[in-house]
Formats: structure tokens, sequence, C-alpha cells
């Protein structure tokens, strides 16, 4: 084996980096003053390729390296490396392409030069101990003098902590972040309380904490550990949209993780209901005999029925609880409320008939029986749910409806979940619409402004796209709705449920508690629409069909799921902006049932990227996270950012990119939006996007390959939300057995909640 050496040098380029484990390829330009001659790089452009775990470095950046010389039989001597710092350089030149290379706020590569220039050699000293000097450089005036000292002052102290986290496979980026949020007290916080980022962090799940822990030496087994690793299971479990788990699936999938015996997580797990972290609660399935299934609560039941139950020991985290406890008492309070705000429009409805008043009302159109009864329904009715797929007019019974409450002077308020569907139905209504969070005046840090002491202020709240609403997003909606105002919730309830926990809508419809309308005839004018026709198919388990009078439906027939990739990347690059004049980045979205794969997510994005917005002449880009982000690129928002008033699912373009002042700017519906180089994590590029992300949306064009590789995501409800997106043209690419599989595949996910089964029980259950 090699001896152990030293190198340092400045970063020329990163060929790849795994932002998930650090693997990098590097070419560093070795500084070899005060240093051993380097074997295998002479000459003064040589560069040396380093190979293995590293923090995420940036071109221009100086290391310190310590580790070996390998040698790969195809690509010759390269270094491995065991540590690497972040140093200073020795030379003149290193210090000025240390200094311009984007780690110091508000220092690009010009102003480095000039700063050189002026204090050679002594810079860095200079900076470190009386900084007020950088003063007489030109150009440098008080504001960026103060910039460069925060900046350069946070960098001193991030080293002490990445110097500590390194080991343990946190990113720089991370790190940073770690400073950010803790400040002077991040080394002792990460030293005491490492679980502790897990909740504070964006970024930073169990695996990394627990390394941490592990390093610092907290026994295998300790019920901190135990305890944070079933939270970790418990936040897993609700991300995949569980409300509760059952005690007996929780254990021995903590116990995985943990890498334990599942009697030690057992043990910890009843003591944890007096730490606040978890409620559990006994819930009691009732049986018929003819084997279908209800839930109520435990309680003491005759002997005689003891056999027709089955218990079921439902471990919740305390939040979740307390949503499902609050929906259902909510919900059931504002049924059983006697008084209504609409009472005058109840009374004359009955005296003109109710069919006669919402007809007399001018909206263009003759309403049909269902729609008439939708409107009616809601009316009288404290709590409505409205669904119906495509084109059976649930848009034309909302416009009745408002129209009906404006000519009363009644008054609406209308949101949705997502800034995208609250715009499509101020669209569809011509009405102000607003996100849920919006509507109820949602402050950072200060939580929701509307609220049971402040209620909206509305006879009708109307929430559209409802089956994206989860438990908690409805438990804080219902608290700021008045028990005298209506509620009616217009979603399809065929789509796919929230991304967070519950499935809200569908428990709803199953509890039986409130009023459901479902709209069912297709009509004539949407007929005509494949879309619509295939939409409807779709959700029946039928072949979508096309024909060559058909317009808006389309399949391409591709087996190899390379060949798959690359006819997709010709249709959004060439062959749908040729033919039907649509924008390639801005019309066009790409659908994708899987993120890994050839023709996933992550793939997709990286192909498009390419084609759609290649790199060259004088576009920005910048590598962060391990993604290229370039000036002009299509991006996600993937989390809720309040103080950005931005929300997971939005999508914007990158307009610019500022390497020196770190920051990007993103154009998210005509808004620019700055982000800082470290909250890139939030964006992802959006080229090609996940089905579940395109919830609430609606695209002029949806392309979506359909793979037998995806054979695990191929579900009926997915297939059907993708091709609903649509407005003017679908295509499918892949093959007819994988869209079989998807039509066959009718089982939709069942998510552990009560909700439906508490609303059958009545009001209090469970507080």
């Amino acid at each position: 084996m090699s001896e152990t050496v030293q190198i340092a040098g400045s970063v020329e380029r990163i060929t790849f980096y795994n932002p998930e484990n650090g693997y990098s390829v590097v070419r560093i330009k070795p500084d070899t003053r005060g240093m051993l001659p380097f074997k295998y790089a002479s000459g003064r452009d040589a560069l040396i390729t380093v190979v293995g775990n590293l923090p995420e470095l940036n071109p221009g950046e100086w290391v310190k390296l310590t580790g070996r010389w390998i040698s790969h039989p195809k690509h010759g001597r390269q270094f491995q490396p065991e540590l690497c710092e972040k140093s200073r350089p020795a030379s003149i030149e290193g210090v000025k392409r240390y200094l311009g290379s984007g780690m110091i706020r508000g220092v690009g590569s010009v102003m480095a030069e000039r700063i050189v220039d002026r204090f050679g050699a002594d810079t860095l000293e200079i900076i470190d101990n009386d900084p007020k000097r950088l003063g007489e450089v030109l150009g440098i005036g008080k504001k960026r003098v103060a910039n460069i000292i925060k900046s350069w002052e946070e960098q001193r102290a991030i080293k002490d902590v990445m110097l500590f986290l390194q080991d343990h496979g946190v990113s720089t980026g991370l790190a940073v972040k770690i400073y950010k949020q803790y400040g002077d007290d991040s080394l002792a916080i990460v030293q005491s309380e490492p679980y502790r980022l897990m909740q504070d962090i964006y970024g930073i799940g169990f695996k990394t904490a627990d390394k941490i822990a592990q390093a610092l030496g907290l026994a295998h087994d300790d019920p901190g550990r135990i305890e944070a690793g079933v939270a970790y299971t418990l936040n897993r479990m609700a991300e995949e949209g569980h409300v509760y788990m059952p005690q007996d699936a929780l254990e021995p999938e903590a116990a995985d993780i943990l890498g334990l015996e599942t009697e030690k997580v057992t043990a910890v797990i009843n003591k944890l209901d007096t730490s606040g972290l978890i409620k559990r609660e006994t819930l009691v399935y009732k049986i018929d005999p003819i084997g279908s299934i209800g839930l109520e609560p435990s309680t003491s039941q005759p002997k005689e029925l003891t056999a027709a139950l089955r218990e079921e020991n439902a471990v919740y985290l305390t939040p979740l609880y307390y949503s499902e406890i609050g929906v259902t008492n909510r919900v059931r309070r504002m049924i059983d409320h006697p008084t209504s705000r609409l009472a005058a429009l109840q009374a004359k409805m009955r005296q003109q008939g109710a069919d006669r008043a919402v007809q007399a009302v001018n909206t263009g159109v003759l309403l049909a029986a269902q729609q008439v009864e939708a409107v009616v329904t809601a009316v009288t009715n404290k709590v409505t749910i409205l669904t119906g797929g495509p084109g059976t007019g649930k848009t034309t019974t909302l416009r009745a409806l408002l129209d009906l409450l404006d000519r009363g002077r009644f008054s609406a308020a209308l949101a949705a979940p997502t800034g995208r569907a609250a715009k499509r139905l101020a669209e569809a209504t011509d009405r102000e619409a607003k996100t849920v969070h919006r509507l109820l005046e949602y402050n950072p840090g200060e939580g929701f402004g509307r609220n049971e002491d402040n209620p909206i202020d509305a006879d009708m709240i109307v929430i559209d796209e409802a089956s994206m609403l989860d438990l908690v997003l409805t438990n804080n909606l219902l608290k700021a709705i008045g028990l005298d105002s209506h509620l009616l919730l217009v979603g399809d309830i065929d789509q796919l449920p929230s991304v967070g926990a519950g499935d809200v809508l569908a428990d709803l419809i199953d509890s039986g508690v409130t009023a459901v309308v479902r709209l069912q005839t297709i009509f004539r004018q949407a007929a005509d629409s494949y879309i619509i026709h295939n939409a409807h198919r779709i959700n029946a388990g039928q072949m979508p069909q096309t024909s060559a009078k058909a317009n808006d439906f389309y399949i391409f027939i591709k087996d190899d799921p390379q060949e798959t990739a690359d006819l997709l990347v010709e249709i959004v690059k060439t062959r749908v902006p040729h033919k039907f004049g649509l924008d390639a980045m801005d019309d066009i979205q790409v659908l994708a049932p899987m993120y890994n794969g050839a023709v996933g997510v992550t793939r997709l994005n990286e192909v498009l990227q390419a084609a759609l917005n290649p790199a060259g002449g004088r576009k920005i880009e910048r590598r962060l996270g391990g993604r290229i982000f370039r000036v002009g690129d299509k991006v996600m928002q993937t989390v809720n950012n309040y103080d950005k008033h931005v929300y997971n699912g939005d999508i914007g373009r990158i307009t610019a990119l500022d390497p020196i002042q770190q920051v990007i700017t993103v154009n998210i519906d005509g808004a620019p939006t700055v982000y800082d180089f470290l909250e890139a994590d939030e964006l992802i590029h959006a080229y090609a996007i996940s089905v579940h992300k395109s919830q609430g949306a609606e695209y002029p064009c949806v392309v979506m390959p359909v793979v037998v590789q995806h054979y695990m995501m191929l579900q009926r409800n997915l297939l059907y939300t993708a091709v609903t997106r649509a407005k003017k043209l679908v295509i499918l690419v892949g093959t007819r057995r994988a869209i079989k599989i998807a039509l066959s595949n009718n089982k939709v996910s069942q998510r552990y909640t009560a909700l439906d089964y508490r609303l059958q029980q009545g009001q209090g259950y469970g507080a």
C-alpha cells in the first residue's frame, strides 16, 4: 500500500459529484510550494484527478487533501483522499483564485485581483486582522467592506464546525446551514444534541444525525437514540401519507432502521406516551358477517360481541393525532350547529322552489338536474363535497352557485391548496382565489392569523382541488371557519390523494356524515375531447383510444427505455413545438411515475436540460447540491417557504444567477423570488416532474413515459391523474403492456387513517 501523503491546490472542475454520499471525481491544480515534488503531475498546467468521498466543492476553492496515490487500470494515477480540508493557498496567484472562487459573498474574480494587487502576500492576514483596510481598494465601498467582513467571519466559524462534521458525511452546504441556524453554539449543539438536527435543519435526516451520535459514543441501545428512531420511522410513514402506524408494524420497522431487537423498541414505545412525542390509542375494528370492517373507539364491549372485534394499537405523532381529532370534532360541530349564514337564501329557495331559484340565475347555460342538485345541496348543508371527473361540469356548477350567492348578496371565499390551483380557480370563476395558506393569513413564526378566535368572514368557503388537502392543513382550515358558515369541497376523488399525511376527501366521503354530490354526465362539448374521453376510460380500467381524427391524444410505442427517453426528448424539443406551436419550456410538461431509471424524473431532467437549455455562450451556471443550475432552467419549489411566499409544487424559470452575491433569482408566476445558494436544495429541475408533484396543476401539453420498468408505481389513479393534468394534448410514450399494468392495478394505496371512523362515532370521540 502506498504511503499517506498530503497535497494542496485549487479545484479546477468537478467531473462528478453524488450529493447522497459525497463521492466525487475532481480535477485539482496543485500548489507545490513548500511541499514535496509531485510524481504524477508535472508542467505548469498539470492537473491531478482526485477520486473519493469529499464535501461539495466548487471550482476555484482551495483544498488540502490527505490520502494515497492509486493506479486505475483505465484512467491511470489518481489521488484517493482520506481527509479534505478547505484551506488557504500559499501563492499570490492562489490567493487571487481563492478569494475569487465565490466563497466570500460580494467578491468575484475582478475584485479579488484588485485586493491582492493592493495587499500582495499580506492579503489574508489583513482580512483576518485589519479588514477595514479593504476600503483602500478601488471600487470597494463601506457597505461591501462590511459584507466581506461578515462573510469572512462566518467562513472562519464554519471551518470549526466543518472539521468536526467532515468525518460524519455532512456536506459543506449542510455545515453552513447548521452554523446559520445555531451560530456560535453550533459545535456545542451538534455534540450534545445531534438528533435535534433532524427537526431544525432541512436536509438532515436520521441517518446523518445518528452517524454523528454514534461517533460521539452514544450507546446503540440508548433510549434517546431509540426515541429518535421511532420518531423518524413515524415521520417517514407520514411522508407516505399515513396518519398513524399500527404498533405491531412500527416496532419491527423501527428496529430494522436502528439495528436493534424489537423488544428494545417496544420497551421505549411503551414509555413514550408521557413524552409528548406520540399518542397511542386502541382502535377496535368491527367485522360484520360479510367481511366489511368498521372502526369504533375502544370501550367495554359486551362479551357476546368480542368474537366480532379486532383491536389495533395505533401510534400517532402527536400533531397528527390532534389534527385527526380536531377535524372530527369541527366537522361534527359544523353539521350539528343550528344556525346558518345562508338561512335567508334557504328560506327563499323553499318559498320559490329550489330548482327554479337556481335556474333563475343567469349563468348562460341551462344546468343539468345533477348540477342543480349540487347547488341546492351546498346551500342547504353545512359541509358539502362536489366531486366528478373531467368534463362533468364541476366548474359550471360552481359558477352557478357563486352567481346565486352574488344575487342574494351573500359572500364567498375561494381557495385551493397550491398557487397554481388557486390561479386556475380564479380564471375559471372570474373571482379572487387564494392559496389556503393566504386565506388563513399565515405568517412565518406567528402561525395562522385566521382561527377560532378570528374566523374567515364569509358565508360560503369554497376549496378547489380538495383531494390535495392533507390532515394538518384541513384541521387549521376548519378551525378558521365559523360554525354557521358553509364549506364546499370541490375535487376529483379518483385522483391521487394528498402528498401530506391523510386521505381527507376520501375519508369525508366514506364517513357518510357529509353531503356528497358526484357529477357523472359527460357534457357533449367535453365528449369530443379524446383527453376527457380517455380519462374516463382509464378510470374505468379500459385502454385509452386513439384515432386518425384525434388531435389531442397520442400513444407512441417504444420497448427500450433508452429509446423511449430519446424519442421523448425529440417530441418535447421538436415535434410538438413544430406541429402544435407549443413552447417546449412553458407549455409542455413531462410527467413520470418514478425518479429512477432511464426514463425516471432524475435522468429525464438531465437530458431535457441538455436539449432545451444547454451550456454555452455567456450562460451562467453553478453546481449546487450535486445539480447544475443554469440561467434559463425550469425549476420547482419542493417545500413550503412561507418567508418567500412560495410553496411546494410552484414552478418557475431561473432568470439570474449571481456567483458573487451567491443568489439565484427565479421567476415564479411573474414574481422574482431570490434564493441564497444555501437554499438551492429547496429547488429541483422541473423539465420532468413526478405525477404526484403535478397535482392541482394544468398544462397545455403532458408527455409521459409509461414503461414496464416503472411497474411498482404504475397505478390506474396515477395514469388518470397524469392525463387529467393536460388541457390540449396528451402524449404517452412506452408500451401498451405498461399501460395495461397501470389499468389493471386499481388497488389504491391504503393509508392508515381513522378519520372516517371517528366521524361515524360522533363529536368528541378520542378527545
